[in-house]
């Protein structure tokens, strides 16, 4: 799914308006059903309804859901603010709603205002200001805002929360912006619905299908875009009957250190449940046992030193390495990775200690080869690339900059973990969950990741499938378990299943 700037959408709405065809008024008809029919399954008819409504479209589009929902025998409360001129459809759903419903509980504020009764009991409908608002909220709105917000009401924003900007705004005052438990949005979810520092404004997001013309947004090229299960299964690969392991690729793991080597018998765990046909694990030589052990359809390759990596030699049949996992921040990983950066040509999964060297070591940043996938979690973006991350917004324009200067996919590890490429394009990933946040996980995802690049997957592809499997993977964990009880292992285990849902046309 594609992610529109707010003057792209408006591009989008025109061009379905004059090629549908359809009027911006049955548009917004279609809008407000779409509104309706979430409000009209959640929510009994003796509910106690507040609609807030803006001298704009939003203000339009929250008129046709007052007028709709008293249509469904709702009978709720609705406040226009006409301290302005209102728009064409605003003004035309005011009189649809007049002239349909003359008894309507409709009040019109033009210069003063007293607000309703707002407690927790309230379902509060915000179309005060949507997608077309570029400067922070003024006036008595702000008032306004900050009384729904603490008022305890269950609060509902139409497309966006009121104050929010869709794009990339920060100069919002975060006191005027209305804190949504849920947000129905038009078509795309905005930009900023994907930032942490605006979770508390938008709540529980989703998307509403309203036809906007599929040409149009064929057509509009974007570089933001928001990936879903039909992205992620075109991208996998189909297998040969007649293949055998070396078609599927030898991963090379180099990692572990005394008393770490759990976190590569993880990855190597799942890069072999991602269909490496071959993993080869480099680690000291303390970890033979363990890794034997737990892992023993993995082939170990002793480092020379008993406790930590030391020295690598890499071998022509490895078709992609993941470093970092347990390695530790010593002289002799230093000087390992120093060394395999001189000679190392292949595509490569950087995550955990070989980050935290490269961030020690930045001089190492600059060989590092093109195509490479790192994985860098909020702290260690910041060491790594000597930033202060204040939004999530910072830090995905400084990823922009670092992929596109040093020609690295950058994966962005959170909530809505985010593929950065070197052109410019930026995959918001939409499976995972908080049970995620567990010790061993960002290992897992490095197993994944090493493995699809082995298996021939170009980085990008590689990077966008592996975050989604390894998301859909915890999901389905989750789903079995408890976000509590999760741990890596488990999200090793769902691996599988992750992949037999993605590949089943029936989900």
């Amino acid at each position: 799914m594609k992610i529109f700037s707010t003057p792209e959408i408006r591009r989008i709405d025109q061009y379905t308006i004059e090629h549908e065809p359809v009027s911006s008024i049955d548009l917004m008809e279609r809008a407000a059903s779409a509104i309706v029919y979430k409000i009209a399954s959640h929510w009994s008819r003796m509910k106690h309804i507040c609609i807030f409504a803006g001298p704009g479209n939003n203000g339009g589009d929250a008129l046709a859901v007052a007028r709709l929902l008293m249509v469904e025998g709702y009978n709720p409360e609705v406040y226009l603010f006409n301290t302005s001129r209102l728009s064409d459809n605003c003004d035309i759903n005011k009189e649809r709603l007049l002239e349909e419903f003359p008894e309507a509980h409709f009040t019109e504020i033009i210069k003063e205002f007293r607000p309703p009764r707002l407690d927790g009991d309230t379902l509060v409908i915000d179309g005060l200001f949507g997608s077309g608002m570029n400067k922070p909220m003024m006036g008595g709105y702000t008032s306004l805002v900050e009384y729904i917000n603490e008022s305890g009401a269950y609060v509902v924003s139409i497309d966006i929360p009121s104050g929010l900007m869709c794009d990339w705004e920060q100069k919002n005052d975060p006191r005027h912006i209305i804190q949504a438990r849920e947000t129905y949005t038009f078509q795309f979810p905005k930009l900023s619905f994907f930032f942490r520092e605006n979770a508390r404004y938008v709540g529980d997001w989703q998307v509403l299908d309203i036809g906007l013309h599929a040409d149009a947004i064929s057509d509009i090229v974007t570089r933001f875009h928001c990936v879903e299960m039909g992205d992620a299964r075109r991208l996998l690969h189909v297998r040969d009957r007649f293949s055998d392991k070396w078609d599927y690729g030898h991963a090379l793991l180099i990692g572990g250190r005394y008393g770490m080597v759990g976190a590569s018998a993880l990855a190597a765990k799942a890069a072999l449940r991602t269909g490496s046909g071959l993993v080869s694990v480099h680690a000291p030589r303390c970890a033979n046992v363990i890794l034997q052990t737990a892992v023993p359809e993995a082939l170990f390759e002793p480092d020379k030193d008993d406790l930590e990596c030391s020295e690598v030699t890499f071998k022509k049949q490895y078709g992609a390495v993941g470093i970092g996992c347990g390695m530790g921040r010593s002289a002799k990983p230093v000087s390992c990775l120093r060394s395999l950066l001189t000679e190392m040509r292949l595509p490569a999964v950087f995550d955990a200690d070989a980050l935290n060297i490269l961030a020690a070591h930045k001089d190492l940043v600059d060989l590092l080869p093109m195509g490479t996938i790192i994985t860098p979690h909020v702290h260690e973006f910041e060491r790594l690339f000597n930033t202060i991350i204040d939004t999530d917004a910072h830090r995905l324009q400084q990823a922009l900059a670092v992929a596109a200067h040093y020609s690295i996919i950058v994966v962005l590890k959170g909530a809505y973990t985010a593929v950065v490429t070197p052109k410019g394009d930026v995959y918001f990933n939409t499976t995972g969950n908080p049970g995620m946040a567990t010790a061993g996980s960002g290992d897992v995802l490095t197993g994944v990741l090493t493995a699809l690049l082995a298996q021939g997957y170009p980085s990008e592809e590689a990077a966008v499938l592996g975050v989604y499997l390894h998301g859909l993977a915890g999901d389905i964990a989750v789903a079995e378990s408890s976000e509590e009880a999760v741990v890596a292992q488990d999200i090793v285990a769902c691996l599988g299943k992750a992949f037999k849902r993605l590949r089943s046309k029936d989900k």
